[in-house]
């Protein structure tokens, strides 16, 4: 989590956002929505929590083209109180945290080109909109994220950001869920990813962690590839409880004396996740179709 703006642009609001300015989009932005929305929409059942499903259909994302802020914002709100505006670009943490406390979620309305399918630096409205949305409309997922951005305006005045990113990272963009004897996704960053969708859960190289606050800010992470460490939680309602009920200042003070843990590190102590029996057969095809 990096938002490295840190100049209100011109023509933003003082809270930096700005009009998404639906109509400016053209029909070539719309299909590639479509395009990529089609693809993510025919391979996630079964892979993703069903809630992310669910929240699709609740707000009508599977309406054709770049959904309308507005009119997203209106089911959402009547839903959970949330609501989706649009910004310039990577936001200052502290605006970003604010955003977030005051259940307002910030979006790019930026639509990727056609040879940026696959990997592009900066988040798109698709990642935001696609990736990040469908779970605002569960009650406690919506919950979580207002807590984690009042976390972070009381880790910004402790000099705490970058380990409260850590959660961020390791929760909201790239989490993993375990529902009964299986993994699924939930992880804004996995589930607008068609690559990272199927890697995060069959291939046999990333490790798959048991949730454990301590152990996640110590763990560094990387943008520039797939993950080589992914944290399992589970269950929402568990993931709220302990970052809710934790007192984060005594943490942050720990830490400062602890080193950083690499990316592929495995503890004796972790609790390590192996591949079930659905994913170990989604593997062995994909093996041999490649």
């Amino acid at each position: 989590m990096t938002h490295i703006l840190e100049r209100l642009p011109d023509g933003a609001a003082a809270d930096w956002t700005i009009p998404q300015d639906w109509s400016a989009y053209t029909a070539q932005d719309h299909a590639m929505w479509d395009r990529l929305f089609a693809r993510q929409a025919a391979m996630l059942p079964g892979r993703v929590v069903p809630e992310f499903m669910d929240g699709l259909d609740i707000l009508r994302m599977t309406k054709p083209g770049i959904p309308d802020f507005q009119e997203l914002s209106g089911r959402l709100m009547q839903r959970t109180g949330w609501q989706v505006v649009a910004v310039p670009g990577l936001v200052p943490d502290r605006v970003f945290f604010d955003h977030l406390a005051n259940r307002r979620f910030v979006a790019g309305r930026f639509i990727r080109t056609p040879d940026q399918l696959d990997y592009l630096e900066e988040p798109d409205v698709f990642h935001d909109v696609f990736g990040h949305v469908p779970l605002l409309a569960h009650p406690v997922f919506a919950d979580y994220m207002q807590a984690y951005g009042e976390g972070g305006l009381r880790a910004e005045r402790m000099g705490a950001i970058d380990r409260l990113a850590r959660l961020y990272w390791y929760t909201v963009e790239f989490g993993l869920i375990r529902q009964g004897d299986e993994l699924r996704l939930y992880g804004a960053g996995i589930v607008s990813s068609h690559g990272e969708s199927i890697f995060a859960l069959d291939d046999p190289s990333p490790n798959r962690i048991g949730f454990d606050l301590r152990r996640l800010m110590r763990t560094q992470y990387r943008i520039d590839d797939y993950q080589q460490s992914y944290f399992v939680i589970d269950g929402f309602e568990d993931l709220l409880r302990q970052t809710v009920g934790t007192d984060l200042a005594p943490l942050y003070h720990e830490l400062e004396g602890t080193s950083d843990l690499m990316v592929d590190t495995v503890l004796p102590e972790d609790r390590v996740y192996t591949l079930g029996t659905q994913a170990y057969a989604r593997a062995r095809a994909l093996a041999a179709s490649s």
